[in-house]
């Protein structure tokens, strides 16, 4: 891809704005910067990224687009913005970081989405590979923008990708070699404002996939056993209820993977690190990735015995008098925080609430089961979520005004054996930059508690 002397402009300077300035100019691109934050707001980015760039447009979007040869999204910039709609029709080119990241490597992408897992299952599968001594970078959504180490890649590269709906609707020719779609639950209606739209999203990441490339989907979720019928390519299943003919499957409380008629078993599930029957599901899609990537199950099974998770996802902080604290913060949606809730034991005493992209929390209260004693709320969605209680029987509810008052109150009504969760089902833009942040937060707040 011929970049020098072309004219790009790179909308939205968040995590992947930023690699994508720095390394469009190394490839000798003149660039312009758009942002809808104010030259104040992002004094700090611009110190490290201002002099690469010949144009900055901040607090508001271009009025003209026809002189780019180029514009490059990052994920959280709707596509449907009016400014982008009329570079659209002026012929101009407009693709996301994902796929600028895709077109500049070399090696192999695999790839993975769903609406929850993805990043655990991501790293899972990128640790798999690791210590397979594959040649291995682990990118995309779980942290690291693809586009950071596009050029740092070699034919021997593979690239282990989280991905999300946001990245998916602005590809052109992404193609993984293997991808998988964990899952597919309500989530971000906000902006897809249909299911139908989300769903979409998510399936492309197998739509440039063919012949022997293979897509991996979950026989045990509706939505993803219905994608098979629209894939131009291999397709292997996961399941956790089902023996299968080809995949990975659960029998006799073991992994089992099964190619050619070969049934292999890898481990027995108990030998997992990672609690819960959705880490079951992550392992066996990463059993999958790994197995048709040729690592013998030797490293699979060791892997699997001692990866130890991922920060925000269910990560144990402490246990102060008795009561333990867990920060599930990456539980941006209902079906998240559900599991979470499945996956440990009560007595819980749950802190939810953040911005709202649309959901529904009657599943999320429904979950409950006698095993939430206290709900306690805050952010956008607390009024929310405390009408749906109540009018499902659940009264022990309170509101408060932000992380330190919710962790105070928990603990407050805490006794021994209880343990606290952290797993606000919603997205945490309304109160702070990141699911990382408000983690963090929280983690800070209950370390404050043994100075009290």
């Amino acid at each position: 891809m011929e970049l020098k002397n072309k004219r790009v402009l790179v909308v939205g300077m968040a995590t992947s704005g930023i690699p994508t300035v720095k390394t469009l100019s190394k490839l000798g691109a003149k660039i312009s910067i758009n942002d809808i934050k104010s030259k104040e707001q992002l004094s700090d980015i611009l110190d490290e990224i201002g002099n690469f760039c010949s144009e900055l447009i901040l607090g508001e979007h271009p009025e003209r687009t026809e002189n780019y040869d180029l514009i490059v999204l990052s994920p959280g910039v709707p596509t449907d913005l009016a400014f982008l709609k009329k570079a659209k029709e002026e012929k101009v080119n407009i693709i996301g970081e994902l796929e600028l990241a895709f077109r500049l490597s070399k090696g192999k992408y695999v790839a993975i989405t769903g609406t929850n897992g993805k990043t655990t299952t991501t790293a899972l599968t990128g640790e798999i590979f690791k210590n397979a001594k594959h040649e291995t970078f682990v990118v995309g959504n779980i942290g690291l923008a693809a586009i950071s180490k596009a050029l740092e890649t070699t034919d021997n590269t593979i690239l282990v990708t989280e991905v999300s709906s946001f990245q998916l609707e602005s590809i052109e020719t992404f193609r993984p070699k293997i991808s998988a779609i964990l899952n597919i639950t309500p989530d971000h209606l906000n902006r897809h404002k249909t299911m139908g739209n989300y769903i979409d999203a998510k399936a492309n990441i197998f739509r440039n996939q063919c012949g022997d490339d293979i897509l991996i989907l979950n026989y045990d979720n509706d939505e993803t056993r219905k994608l098979a019928s629209r894939a131009n390519c291999k397709v292997v299943f996961f399941s956790r209820s089902s023996a299968l003919d080809e995949g990975c499957y659960v029998e006799d409380n073991n992994i089992v993977f099964k190619n050619d008629k070969v049934k292999e078993t890898i481990c027995n599930i108990d030998d997992i690190y990672i609690a819960g029957n959705h880490n079951l599901e992550n392992a066996l899609a990463a059993t999958i990735f790994a197995k048709y990537s040729g690592i013998n199950k030797d490293v699979i099974k060791y892997t699997l015995k001692n990866f130890k998770g991922i920060e925000h996802r269910t990560e144990f902080v402490d246990e102060i008098n008795g009561v333990k604290f867990y920060n599930d913060s990456k539980g941006t949606n209902p079906d998240a925080s559900i599991k979470a809730v499945e996956g440990l034991k009560g007595p819980l005493i749950l802190i939810a609430g953040g911005m709202d992209k649309g959901s529904s929390f009657d599943e999320f209260v429904g979950a409950f089961n006698d095993k939430v004693k206290t709900l306690v709320l805050l952010g956008e969605t607390a009024n929310k979520i405390k009408e749906t209680a109540e009018g499902l029987g659940f009264k022990n509810i309170f509101i408060v005004k932000n992380m330190e008052e919710a962790v105070e109150k928990a603990y407050e009504e805490a006794v021994d054996k209880d343990t606290i969760l952290l797993s606000p089902a919603c997205a945490s833009w309304d109160m702070y930059k990141s699911f990382e942040v408000r983690g963090k937060h929280f983690k800070d707040c209950v370390n404050n508690l043994r100075s009290v």
